[in-house]
């Protein structure tokens, strides 16, 4: 029966969505579930490279509970890719402006890596948007004590400067990305950073790689090399007063999921977290657990308020 069960989850559908204009951008969004009273609406939201479809077994199995959203930051999965400076603080405003006219209530944000980020950002500067925050392997650097920066010598700083340099330039950000949208490197890439391997179907590799069809999709990406940069999570942390869940895929390689929720700890001493046996992308792999546990803290935290 375990079987049967995650076999259904892992195959299900994307559900139909619909757009919402912002700042004369499409955004596209999908909307499940009908709100309950006294339970704060989610509001799910993709990291880089993903949109709306790598939340498909969440909004299935959470929007019996609760009126779920979940949104395409633009540049990013069906919403529009327009030529601009891309920055946290351009998410973060679109974010709060989607809650505010289009949600309409305070929402519990759920992020995954740069959606994690993204979701701090809100939580920091739209204290009133925001519920609750659940974090799940999120982006964002801490500042960066003496002690703690590695030494770099002066040949890797120019190595990594040209580096960066070379990537500015159009051709070869161009060819970059004509390399990692091919099926075969994001079938490579989600192998280093999925601990279930038997998760990385045709349907995932295909929900990353069409919306880097998009007009504009190679800018978008371009862009990583050159936006600016947002406030540290420490930072964020020291204006956020939202509650805060912390959700650790912990086979995760990019990150030291233990180091980092130390970080949090030391900063955000008043958190939740959970450790699972899980990548980059914990919603993802193990969508029965992550839901569980995102479930029960938004209805602890709903008996709360």
């Amino acid at each position: 029966m375990t079987t049967a069960i995650a076999s259904s989850i892992h195959s299900v559908a994307s559900l139909p969505g619909e757009f919402w204009d912002w700042q004369g951008n499409p955004i596209y969004y999908v909307k499940a579930g009908a709100a309950k009273s006294g339970r704060p609406p989610l509001l799910l939201i993709h990291g880089f490279g993903a949109s709306t479809d790598h939340w498909r077994k969440n909004i299935h199995g959470l929007k019996d509970d609760f009126e779920v959203w979940a949104i395409d930051l633009l540049g990013f999965g069906r919403s529009a890719k327009p030529d601009r400076i891309y920055s946290p603080n351009l998410w973060r405003d679109q974010l709060h402006d989607f809650i505010q006219t289009v949600i309409g209530q305070p929402a519990v944000l759920a992020g995954n890596s740069l959606g994690g980020y993204a979701s701090l950002c809100v939580a920091a500067d739209y204290p009133d948007s925001v519920a609750g925050v659940i974090l799940l392997n999120s982006a964002g650097s801490f500042e960066e004590t003496p002690a703690s920066t590695p030494q770099t010598s002066p040949f890797q700083k120019a190595i990594r400067q040209t580096i960066q340099n070379l990537l500015l330039q159009p051709l070869p950000s161009w060819l970059l990305f004509q390399y990692v949208r091919q099926p075969s490197n994001i079938r490579r890439t989600l192998k280093q950073v999925y601990v279930d391997q038997t998760v990385i179907t045709d349907q995932l590799i295909e929900d990353i790689r069409r919306p880097s069809n998009d007009p504009g999709a190679a800018k978008v990406f371009a862009s990583v090399f050159s936006s600016p940069k947002g406030d540290t999570v420490d930072l964020l942390l020291g204006r956020m007063q939202a509650p805060l869940l912390l959700i650790w895929g912990e086979g995760d390689p990019w990150m030291g999921a233990r180091q980092r929720n130390e970080k949090f700890r030391q900063y955000y001493p008043n958190l939740t977290e959970h450790f699972l046996n899980a990548g980059h992308c914990p919603h993802d792999e193990v969508p029965q657990q992550v839901n569980l546990l995102m479930r029960e803290w938004v209805l602890n935290l709903s008996k709360l308020t």
